[in-house]
């Protein structure tokens, strides 16, 4: 097998860190209410000036996980974050992070193992516990 130069090593690796840097930004930008829609990947490709195809090959390659990992791994950290003000309703958070309840209740569910119902009151039963 012909060994890859280090130069397109090294572009790999420059294209997953803008691609994290855009993708930071965005998120950063989303939670503080700067604006209120998730970019696709096509979107974030295109502010690399890159091919979505080539953008989510090299980061699957890069990292062995496909672009949206990245996203739902942010997303999560950001859902569990709000869900501890038991004063923000459930429905409140998933329009912040730019889902209906169903589909917010669907991901969360999916990647936590919990809804987002258990998942607040499983930290109150801790508090509670710790108390």
């Amino acid at each position: 097998m012909a060994r890859i130069p280090d130069e397109y090593v090294s572009r790999k690796a420059e294209i997953l860190a803008q691609f994290k840097q855009v993708l930071e930004k965005h998120l950063d930008d989303l939670m503080a209410g700067r604006i209120d829609k998730m970019l696709e990947i096509k979107e974030i490709a295109d502010i690399l000036c890159l091919h979505p195809v080539h953008l989510s090959k090299v980061i699957k390659l890069e990292t062995g996980h496909h672009a949206c990992y990245f996203y739902e791994q942010r997303i999560l950290l950001e859902a569990k974050k709000l869900l501890t003000d038991i004063t923000l309703p459930i429905g409140a958070i998933a329009h912040k992070l730019d889902y209906d309840v169903s589909n917010f209740t669907k991901f969360f569910k999916k990647f936590s193992g919990m809804t987002p119902s258990l998942y607040r009151k499983s930290l109150l039963n801790d508090f509670n516990q710790a108390s």
